[in-house]
């Protein structure tokens, strides 16, 4: 009886195993405080967008419940807005941007991987030295090629930008080097030539780092709004975060219950997403990142 009691005391978890108490409020309420920061904005949307027309959603007598919860502002979205072929059309921006960036981040992060060739390290400075300029350094010059190329008022015009993306390549890059030397040798002896040693050797191995770029692209190209802006130009063209911008125009009333419930509709499918992939999103990141 007195080994149990010894054991349970070892197996409780102890004050002293976690910090100082005076540490361990100062961790949580850092941890509140960023939590507020980051998620706080996003739950006063959605608290705001189920408010009534008799509750005031700024001001002096605006509260953040709702006293009368309703779902009026997400039903006039659909009845006034055209969500569905906006969502269409994000949809169709995302699948695009994410074929892309997987096909030839991963093709492009394997040959910088590979030693042995010419002009590998002056690519890599490339890629580098291009993360350095911000899209709007470069928007006009894009637009004018867009335009050339006629794809104005089109979505290939919109996914063009995202076709690949210099950090997706780099983040590829790393967790292709962080595989073993010794496996591809091994794979060499059997036979295996370089498609195959890339198809079953690597790029199981970055299955993390895949998801990252996949998550990552999805993100960009779900909540790009500027790009849009500029290339589209027909109703029945926009995407959705484009399309909800639409509530804030005169023509709506511009009812800001209405601009709560656009906003979280917009916000929904990213949440669901990084929810259900987060697993994977903190294992790639932390594999690909070792040798980026």
């Amino acid at each position: 009886m007195t080994s149990l009691i010894t054991v349970a005391g070892r197996l409780r978890p102890r004050w002293r195993d976690y910090g100082r108490p005076r540490e361990l409020v100062v961790r949580y309420l850092l941890l509140l405080f960023v939590l507020g920061i980051s998620v706080g904005p996003l739950v006063w949307q959605f608290l705001a967008s189920l408010k009534g027309t008799n509750e005031d959603v700024f001001g002096r007598n605006a509260s953040l419940l709702p006293h009368h919860p309703t779902l009026r502002a997400y039903r006039q979205v659909f009845d006034q807005v055209p969500v569905a072929t906006y969502i269409t059309n994000s949809m169709i921006v995302v699948v695009l941007s994410i074929a892309s960036q997987l096909l030839f981040s991963t093709t492009a992060g394997y040959m910088l991987s590979k030693p042995g060739w010419k002009g590998r390290k002056a690519v890599w400075v490339l890629l580098i030295a291009s993360m350095m300029f911000p899209f709007e350094s470069i928007m006009v010059s894009l637009f004018l090629s867009v335009r050339d190329l006629g794809l104005v008022d089109h979505l290939a015009g919109v996914w063009l930008p995202g076709f690949v993306g210099a950090i997706n390549v780099l983040l590829m890059r790393g967790a292709f080097l962080a595989v073993p030397r010794e496996l591809e040798d091994s794979a060499m002896i059997d036979g295996a030539g370089e498609w195959q040693r890339f198809r079953y050797l690597y790029l199981p191995s970055a299955y993390g780092a895949v998801s990252v770029v996949a998550i990552n692209t999805f993100i960009s190209a779900w909540d790009d709004f500027l790009w849009p802006l500029i290339v589209l130009r027909s109703d029945s063209h926009f995407t959705l975060t484009l399309g909800l911008s639409r509530l804030q125009s005169s023509s709506f009333g511009y009812d800001q219950r209405m601009v709560m419930a656009g906003s979280v509709i917009s916000v929904v499918p990213v949440l669901v997403l990084f929810v259900i992939t987060q697993r994977w999103f903190y294992r790639g990141v932390s594999a690909g990142a070792v040798k980026l």
